[in-house]
């Protein structure tokens, strides 16, 4: 099966209000939640989470909830007002009422968070009211409801469900990941000519989306306050206004917002938002640069989404590496090589060079500390493409850097899965360590 430029995109690039894994959380509370008759009556909620959904929901800020965290607080909020018809955005009807409910709820009710660990994005929601009860599972991909169960009746014919067959469905994302890892840097770059007006209409929408986020965190200067403060620092002339300066502000001011919980969806790639940031923002903050059309410039945004698709298709959605730094980064720095004329020689040289560059950052969950590494991730991007244009570039006798950019992935995929597996435990259990939540951990218990 192959694959079109409009297949990737669709299936890659998508709104999300709020961190992704969260917000999958509460995705799977009010899919089960639907179910029910009254979601005012229920009296307890259970779900069981991978080890990656745990710690990249843990400490993130939640939006539209005053600077709230928590997987509870993710699963509760959830169940009790969101709306599992808007996917990613099943958080957009929460008002300050339903924040409310949902800290009575923490008090009164029971709230119950398991840790499954074994590996892949998995996402098991049970929803308990006085009589009934509703499941609901998440698995592979974010928004992927697979199952849905009412007491013990399995429901087949809910529009929640995600499509068996198909490029919408389960079979359809990994049927993708493995063509694209049959790919060559250049047939990713041919499909950029493949790019049709409304591609590029929704390649615009989406960075118009992320340029939003940029504007509120540089003017209110939300968590952490990376790109206001960089903007400062310019203003006080102890910084130059340059290509990655520029890449750099907006970039991780984009990230304060919306790691602050500033209530308006990002772009997302490959199922982060943050992602979704690094992979379009650093190429529109290097167009008053340099000569280009408006056009160029979303052609090479879309180009970033497929090398960012392709990179995560090795290291999977979701593992002990910084996606934005090895994935979104080297999307960017691919997309910016194209935007200045660079051809695929030189986005493979730029490629090899952030991967030497960041291949090393861990993930160690979301939080307000990710604007720092997308603030990273997009300086780095422009330097790695100015670099290889300029005839610089990592050789393949280095380290993790292979013969080519497919083995240099390959590599990369490898040190992010089979190399990180214990780096990533044991961020984990740093992590646990720091809280006083009511985790129970089903260690080696697999729950169907």
């Amino acid at each position: 099966m192959s694959f079109t430029a409009k297949d990737i995109l669709h299936m890659q690039v998508a709104p999300a209000l709020g961190c992704t894994e969260p917000v999958a959380i509460a995705l799977g509370s009010a899919a089960a939640a639907s179910l029910l008759d009254d979601r005012e009556k229920i009296e307890a909620i259970e779900i069981w989470l991978d080890p990656n959904i745990y710690k990249n929901g843990l400490g993130v800020i939640i939006p539209g909830t005053r600077g709230m965290v928590g997987l509870d607080t993710a699963a509760i909020l959830g169940a009790l007002a969101g709306d599992p018809v808007l996917g990613l955005e099943v958080l957009q009807p929460i008002e300050d009422g339903d924040v409310e409910r949902a800290k009575i709820f923490m008090q009164e009710k029971e709230i119950e968070v398991n840790l499954r660990e074994e590996q892949g994005l998995y996402i098991r929601s049970r929803i308990k009211s006085a009589n009934n009860f509703a499941e609901s599972l998440i698995t592979h991909l974010h928004s992927n409801i697979v199952e849905l169960r009412y007491n013990d009746r399995i429901i087949n014919d809910s529009p929640l469900l995600t499509k068996k067959s198909g490029t919408t469905g389960t079979a359809g994302y990994e049927e993708l990941e493995t063509w694209l890892k049959q790919q060559r840097l250049a047939d990713l770059v041919s499909l950029v000519d493949d790019l049709d007006a409304e591609d590029l209409a929704f390649i615009d929408h989406g960075v118009q989306c992320n340029l939003k986020l940029a504007a509120y965190g540089l003017k209110h200067g939300t968590g952490l306050g990376i790109g206001k403060a960089l903007e400062r620092m310019l203003k006080q002339k102890l910084l130059v206004k340059d290509m990655a300066t520029t890449a750099k502000i907006l970039t991780s001011a984009a990230a304060d917002a919306r790691m602050g919980g500033v209530k308006l969806p990002a772009m997302s790639s490959a199922g982060s938002g943050n992602h979704g940031l690094t992979a379009t923002l650093p190429i529109w903050a290097i167009k008053d640069f340099i000569e280009h059309d408006r056009e160029t410039m979303l052609r090479a945004v879309g180009l970033s989404h497929f090398v960012t698709a392709y990179v995560k298709a090795h290291t999977g959605r979701l593992s002990a590496v910084c996606g934005c730094s090895v994935a979104a980064g080297a999307g960017a720095a691919a997309g910016i090589t194209y935007l200045i004329g660079g051809d695929a020689t030189h986005m493979a040289g730029a490629i090899h060079n952030i991967s030497e560059d960041l291949a090393g950052i861990v993930c160690d969950g979301a939080k307000a500390g990710c604007a720092i590494k997308l603030n990273t991730a997009a300086g780095s991007a422009v330097q790695a493409a100015l670099l290889s244009l300029h005839g610089v570039s990592v050789q393949d006798t280095d380290g993790i850097i292979g013969d080519s950019f497919e083995k240099t992935i390959q590599n990369v995929g490898s040190l992010s899965t089979e190399g990180m597996m214990e780096a990533d435990r044991t961020i984990l259990k740093i992590m646990q360590e720091k809280q006083t939540t009511n985790v129970k951990t089903t260690t080696g218990k697999k729950v169907d």
